[in-house]
């Protein structure tokens, strides 16, 4: 409980689904809360009040909470959102980004608008908020951020290449931030979940009740993995997956390779190839193979 007491935690797409979960979770536990939502539908048209909503479900736990409905890919309306948690509360803790859309379609019948939405929303939105915190965190020694990536990002996905290209997007993010983060306590990792959404239910294929889930497919079954990136002890640099309770982790791994240095050419890679391809002996991360941590 005293991890996350008084703590100001912006979630961004918290007017339902996971982002809806996580923040009443943080308010049980005495948060003060920014609930962000445009309120739009899952493809990002419209506005509605599920940012207001959320609010009302709060307070009526006794919680503490204010809405934005700002769009995270504008960048005025992404510095809104910390710029409100500053004004409202006078800091800012743990940024949860969770907003997203969705446009499936396979590669081939994909239109660039659809390319275009998507990233601005996933990748830019994210980038956007957590730029405008940054400072904040920075200034104060002290920081938790989730990005949430994708099981379709890391591993791919038919028909999603627009919202593959995001979520792997976070884990690249993630890295350089980890690193940049560290001398000044940001710690930052990345969520793959799965749960039954408004957003899931637009896959083809899908058709969930989503006021009614499965027991198994419950949003709020993901949010412990949330709370454990968010703690005062948190790693960083890490992705968990979360979904139908069940944990655990994925990782990037590389091998130690061949170094055939100046005389390397297309003859000597294929001489080598079993070796190159031997992922055996392969270790977590390139910083790891130097020395080297974000921690």
């Amino acid at each position: 409980m005293d991890d996350f007491k008084d703590k100001v935690v912006v979630v961004t797409g918290a007017g339902g689904g996971l982002g809806r979960a996580h923040a009443l979770e943080f308010a049980r536990r005495g948060a003060r809360l920014v609930i962000n939502d445009l309120g739009g539908t899952a493809d990002g048209a419209g506005q509605s009040d599920m940012a207001d909503q959320v609010v009302a479900e709060i307070k009526a736990l006794g919680g503490v909470a204010i809405a934005n409905k700002a769009s995270v890919a504008d960048r005025a309306g992404a510095q809104s959102i910390i710029d409100d948690a500053v004004s409202e509360y006078g800091t800012l803790d743990i940024l949860i980004n969770n907003a997203g859309i969705l446009r499936d379609k396979s590669f081939k019948n994909m239109s660039l608008d659809d390319w275009d939405i998507v990233i601005n929303v996933h990748l830019n939105g994210t980038a956007y908020v957590t730029h405008a915190a940054w400072p904040i965190l920075y200034e104060k020694n002290y920081g938790r951020i989730v990005l949430t990536s994708s099981t379709s990002g890391i591993f791919g996905n038919f028909g999603q290449g627009n919202y593959g290209a995001a979520k792997m997007g976070m884990v690249g993010l993630m890295n350089v931030l980890a690193l940049e983060g560290a001398s000044h306590n940001i710690r930052i990792n990345t969520l793959a979940p799965a749960a039954a959404t408004r957003l899931t239910n637009t896959i083809p294929g899908r058709d969930e009740n989503i006021d009614q889930p499965d027991p198994e497919r419950a949003p709020h079954l993901v949010t412990p993995a949330v709370l454990y990136m968010c703690r005062e002890d948190a790693p960083t640099g890490k992705i968990f997956q979360a979904g139908n309770g069940r944990f655990s982790m994925a990782a990037l791994y590389s091998n130690a390779g061949v170094n055939q240095g100046a005389d390397a050419d297309f003859e000597s890679f294929l001489e080598a190839e079993a070796q190159i391809l031997d992922l055996s002996n392969a270790q977590e991360g390139w910083w790891r193979r130097r020395g080297k941590s974000p921690t």
